[in-house]
């Protein structure tokens, strides 16, 4: 009965099933299970198939792939409460993963067999609006970083993760940021140099701040203030 009450907390504390009901949260218990990962443990790899649909309840997920010669190429995070599956057809039986998933940190994963999800849920249009909004945001994500590696040039790579992860930008060493970004250490100093002399952000201490978000942004949509 413990296992049953964790169970149904965990998917609680998730937003995307705030709107069951608790014969719904029953139902949905009896079909996953929640597991633990140390940090640099991998969840899975790229052209892996699984039959379960995942969601992290806490910790960091770095996703990312390989180039042909074994390079890292840094894809994005996947944060806490966020579904972590990427679906393409929701009539597959099996779901596809297209990059590799490893921890960053000690984390705690929600599990549920997909097949009885659409069963149980989806075939009754339950969640089927919010799981359609989550793959819509997935590919947006996806959409951002075509942009960035293939559109903006070092500045505008910086200034974007500024926006969209200013958290991230100032937990890690600056070594790590330019390697996520696949530039220099010397360019994204340059950078964070002319950004900060231009008035967009501010530095005290090694910690970034955002003094100008206008200025920031208009730096990688190439729209002028």
């Amino acid at each position: 009965m413990r296992c049953e009450i964790t169970i149904q907390d965990t998917i609680k504390s998730i937003d995307f099933f705030d709107e069951l009901d608790k014969n719904q949260l029953e139902q949905l218990s009896s079909i996953s299970s929640v597991v633990t990962y140390p940090e640099k443990s991998i969840l899975f790899y790229e052209s892996d198939t699984n039959n379960q649909i995942m969601f992290l309840v806490s910790g960091l997920i770095k996703i990312y792939k390989l180039d042909k010669f074994g390079n890292e190429i840094f894809l994005y995070h996947i944060y806490k409460n966020s579904m972590i599956s990427e679906l393409t057809r929701l009539e597959d039986e099996g779901i596809y993963c297209f990059s590799n998933a490893e921890f960053t940190e000690d984390s705690l994963i929600l599990k549920i067999d997909y097949k009885k999800f659409k069963e149980l849920f989806l075939s009754k249009n339950i969640l089927t609006i919010k799981l359609m909004n989550t793959l819509l945001e997935k590919t947006h994500q996806l959409q951002c970083i075509v942009n960035r590696e293939l559109v903006f040039d070092a500045t505008a790579k910086v200034a974007f993760m500024l926006n969209q992860d200013l958290a991230m930008f100032n937990k890690l060493k600056r070594q790590e940021v330019s390697f996520m970004l696949h530039i220099q250490p010397e360019t994204l100093s340059r950078v964070l140099k002319r950004l900060t002399r231009n008035g967009t952000i501010e530095i005290i201490e090694g910690n970034i701040s955002i003094t100008n978000e206008e200025m920031l942004i208009s730096t990688f949509r190439g729209v002028g203030v």
